[in-house]
């Protein structure tokens, strides 16, 4: 393990919790207090971390910055993934989301068919609805898994779509005329499939340019659109 990718881990894990001194860094990584002070420096001026009177501070963004910056190190990818949450991913999908306009659900929980259903993230911006599951790949995806993966997202997809209006939902596509809902799939890092069967398989990173570039998107997309015009009269 280099020098750079052990204080990276060490970031991740002591900043878990919130913010962390970099003496406590710097003693878990087992590091000379000169070295892993010229390195850290080194991360703050490329922008990974921001330190303030010696304590790091690593919000969610951050954090996976480092950890994105320690994958392309070398760093094993289930051991990045445990020192992530779940809260994070959705943190940072949320906040892309926001910045580009769209009105946002999360852990959205529903029944269709039968059947209870849940959606991690939900990005609502007319006529779009992004229906987002966030994974981490705590171990190399196979094709066959990959398929599996997104097959479970399409037809999610398409029940939640089927499964509005919904009283007991607060959804703004709810609001609307019509609306086109689309699967997509958010990754820790570039995989070997950018889209599978018509799907977005988007890098935690890569998700402000995608959404930015949605709109370009879309006749390419796999989508399902939904007529609300025998509730409403806006359009």
């Amino acid at each position: 393990m280099t020098i750079e990718l052990n204080l990276l881990i060490s970031i991740l894990k002591m900043t878990k919790e919130g913010s962390a001194l970099t003496e406590s860094v710097n003693r878990d990584a087992r590091m000379a207090a000169g070295i892993a002070s010229k390195l850290l420096k080194k991360m703050q001026t490329t922008e990974i971390i921001y330190i303030k009177n010696g304590i790091i501070e690593a919000d969610s963004c951050a954090r996976l910055k480092i950890a994105v910056r320690a994958l392309t190190l070398g760093a094993d990818l289930q051991r990045v993934s445990e020192l992530l949450s779940w809260q994070e991913f959705e943190d940072v999908t949320t906040i892309a989301l926001e910045q580009n306009g769209y009105n946002v659900s999360k852990n959205t929980r529903f029944k269709h068919a039968g059947r209870r259903w849940e959606m991690d993230v939900i990005g609502c911006r007319k006529p779009w609805v992004i229906c987002i599951d966030c994974k981490r790949w705590q171990h190399g995806l196979s094709p066959s898994a990959l398929k599996k993966v997104t097959e479970a997202q399409i037809e999610r997809t398409q029940s939640f779509a089927e499964s509005l209006p919904n009283i007991k939902l607060e959804i703004e596509c709810a609001k609307w005329h019509r609306a086109q809902f689309v699967p997509a799939i958010l990754a820790l890092t570039p995989g070997t499939f950018k889209f599978y069967d018509m799907v977005p398989i988007i890098p935690i990173l890569q998700l402000q340019d995608f959404i930015g570039q949605f709109p370009a998107y879309t006749g390419s997309l796999k989508h399902f659109w939904k007529e609300f015009s025998h509730l409403h009269n806006d359009s």
